[in-house]
């Protein structure tokens, strides 16, 4: 007996704002399957207005209402059943955040919820990192976002710490991360991991996975501390300009990429790790994996 149906999840992060449908199947005797059906990311970047302003500006108030009704039309189209939109770091800092949350529902229909930091690093540890690690290793897992960062410390399979930093990409490009935060995650990440013998550590965010990508290493093989350092400080060397026309890169991810590969290379520092993994895995994917497990709260309808 085999049984498919559509899960959607949405993140509406600090940089961009995503849409993931998913398709769940369920065989008899069989381990459920979640495969992508489509992804759709829009760079909208409402960091760089709350950071700076403390609020959504009018300009990207009316582009999230656009995006949402485009992602709506995209749920009706793909006949989900299933959805949970999530805002982070910038709705939850945004003074008006939650009375655009109210513009949303009633121009789209969809529900957001503005979920805290540690709901958020609770949602990201929930995906499928079971099939990445080793039950035997120990593991710091690094999510980088624009507006913040969240790390857990996984031991033989079990979450032993997480803990979510207001350290994100888009913080520090408005340069408006201190030092003491960054202390702060040194001495959180190093009293956290200095038992173990040896750590490595799993990354996750559009960032590492576009480094993976250029890497051209395989799936499951992990990127080294002295590979990503070479490749932050030939970051370094290139313009912002330089960095789309030359690397490749887009627009929205050229200025952002070298704070997040700082965030990873000061994670693997303070842990004493030697390689970084990358299984493609974010909250979109802990949002589905969390609404089939029930423990967290979803719609199964449009307002």
């Amino acid at each position: 007996m085999l049984n498919i149906k559509k899960y959607a999840a949405i993140d509406i992060g600090s940089n961009a704002v995503r849409l993931l449908i998913s398709n769940i199947v369920e065989e008899e005797n069989k381990p459920t399957r979640f495969k992508k059906s489509s992804l759709v990311r829009v760079p909208i970047r409402l960091g760089a207005d709350v950071f700076v302003n403390e609020k959504i500006s009018k300009k990207n108030e009316q582009r999230m209402l656009d995006t949402m009704l485009a992602f709506k039309l995209l749920i009706q189209s793909h006949g989900v059943v299933k959805y949970k939109a999530c805002a982070t770091s910038a709705m939850r800092e945004a003074t008006n955040g939650q009375t655009l949350t109210n513009k949303i529902l009633e121009h789209s229909g969809l529900q957001i919820d503005i979920i805290g930091g540690e709901e958020e690093a609770a949602i990201i540890a929930a995906t499928d990192l079971d099939s990445y690690i080793d039950a035997n290793k120990t593991y710091l897992y690094v999510d980088v976002g624009g507006g913040s960062s969240e790390f857990s410390v996984i031991h033989n399979a079990n979450k032993i710490a997480s803990e979510s930093f207001k350290i994100g990409t888009v913080r520090l490009l408005n340069d408006m991360v201190k030092k003491e935060a960054w202390k702060e995650l040194e001495n959180w990440i190093k009293t956290n991991t200095s038992m173990y013998d040896k750590i490595e550590v799993i990354g996750s965010g559009g960032n590492i996975n576009k480094i993976f990508k250029v890497s051209g290493k395989a799936l499951g093989k992990p990127l080294s501390y002295f590979y990503l350092t070479s490749y932050y400080n030939m970051l370094k060397t290139y313009s912002y300009e330089e960095r789309i026309s030359v690397l490749d890169l887009n627009q929205d991810r050229a200025d952002v990429i070298i704070p997040a590969t700082r965030i990873y290379l000061s994670a693997m520092k303070w842990s004493r790790a030697k390689d970084i993994y990358v299984p493609k895995i974010g909250l979109v994917d802990g949002i589905i994996k969390s609404m089939y497990n029930d423990t967290v709260s979803s719609h199964s309808k449009l307002k």
